[in-house]
This record gives structure tokens, sequence and C-alpha cells, in this order.
């Protein structure tokens, strides 16, 4: 499935009406002004379980934060959205990958720093792209990254850079760069594919019917990269057929 290709606004803050533009986000809408952003390298909408990120250069920071997966299925969650962001860099090759890899492994991590008890009570229920708990978490996904990266040898620069996109990745609306887009779209890839609909549809209290039904409505046009819509897409059409959805309703 292709979504229309129509020039995107300019982006703006979620501070509410005094807030000033958002400069990087409008820099970003002005550079990349399709939407869905056309891909510049070959798009893999094969099943995930086929190309696991296998980049051995991240698993000292995969055992920093074993922690941290060990919360709301980070251990599913951030594995499957790194081989999806993996693809993602491959498909806009212009993108710094290096950046892309790390902030994907990161940015989920802050929840295993917050009441625990809130995740599923707040984060999944009503407004939640607004609830307190997102905040919370991007914030402690920072403090996470600023802990860990410096003792694995990162610069303090690129740290901050990876910060830049965990803060705000579910709360604010827009992107502000095309590594920000990257992550943000392989972070609801793996929502498409069969894992991420068993634990995803179990956190809203949805049957997967009605779940892969949101996906399709809902998700699918929050995609910002035309590869990250045929991915999602492709995943959707094995999953409805693999878990019977037309039927089991």
């Amino acid at each position: 499935m292709s979504t229309p290709k129509t020039p995107v606004a300019a982006g703006s803050t979620d501070a509410g009406p005094t807030a000033g533009p958002d400069v990087p986000a409008e820099a970003f809408a002005a550079e990349y002004s399709i939407r869905p952003v056309p891909p510049a390298g070959p798009v893999d909408t094969t099943a995930i379980c086929n190309t696991p990120a296998a980049l051995e250069e991240l698993d000292a920071l995969w055992k920093a934060v074993v922690h941290e997966t060990r919360t709301r299925g980070n251990d599913i969650h951030l594995p499957i959205s790194l081989a999806y962001a993996e693809r993602l860099c491959r498909a806009y090759p212009d993108a710094d990958a290096e950046l892309v890899r790390v902030a994907t492994l990161l940015h989920d991590t802050g929840w295993a720093h917050v009441d625990e008890s809130r995740i599923i009570s707040e984060g999944f229920t009503g407004d939640w792209r607004k609830a307190a708990i997102r905040y919370e978490h991007e914030q402690q996904g920072c403090n996470v990254a600023r802990r860990v990266l410096p003792e694995l040898g990162y610069a303090a620069e690129f740290v901050e850079r990876v910060c830049d996109i965990i803060d705000g990745h579910d709360t604010r609306q827009v992107a502000r760069s095309l590594e920000d887009a990257l992550m943000r779209d392989a972070d609801r890839l793996w929502r498409f594919d069969r894992a991420g609909i068993s634990l995803a549809s179990s956190w809203f209290a949805m049957d997967p019917a009605t779940y892969t039904d949101r996906l399709a409505t809902e998700i699918v046009p929050e995609l910002i990269t035309q590869a990250a819509v045929d991915m999602a897409t492709a995943d959707l059409n094995r999953s409805n057929a693999l878990l019977k959805t037309g039927v089991i309703r």
C-alpha cells in the first residue's frame, strides 16, 4: 500500500499556543517536503525475522542495558525495532546510521526507571501520547544514554544527538531530522510483526483483530517514510493472514 505523496506542513511545538516555532522540525519538513519520504536505497519487505540486527559492535551496549530491557517487553520490542532501523538505514543511506541504531536501541530504556504500575494504567489509556508517564520515560531514557554511552567511548556531542531523538519520540508530534524520523518509524514498525501485535494488543486491552484494524487506520498514516509504509503493509498482510483476524473478530 502507498499513501499519497503530498507536501507536509512545517512542524510546531507541542508546548502550547505561546510556544515558538520548532526550527529543526521546520527545517526537516522543508528538506523532506514529500510524504511519505521516498527511499533512496533498497526496501526489504520480507518478514523481519529474516534479517535480525547483527551488528556485533552494539553487543557491549546491549549488555550495558540488560536491566532496562526487562521492563514493558523491551527485550522483545527493542531488538525487533533495531532490526527495522537497520533496514530503514539501508533504504535511506543519507542518514547517520550509527545515530539511528543507538537511538533506537536506547529509546525506551527509560521505562525501567519509572513507576511500573503506571505504565499500563496511564501510558496506554486515554490520551496516552500526553500522559505524564510518557514524558517521564523519555527523560529517564536520556539519563540512561548519558550514563552508559560515555563509558563505551561515545563522544559527548553524539550522546546529546541521541538524547535529542529520545526526548520527544513519543510526545512530540513531528520529527526534527531524518535520523529522528527513521527511529520513529522503526519504533512503530515492530507493532506490525506478529510478536508486536501479541504484546501491544494486550497493553491496549484489544483483541488482535481490533488492534490490527487500529494499525491500519491510525499507525500507518503516522509513518514518515515510504519504506516504512511498504514494510508495515507487507507485515500487516502477513500478520492478518496468520492470525486470521478476518474471521476471529
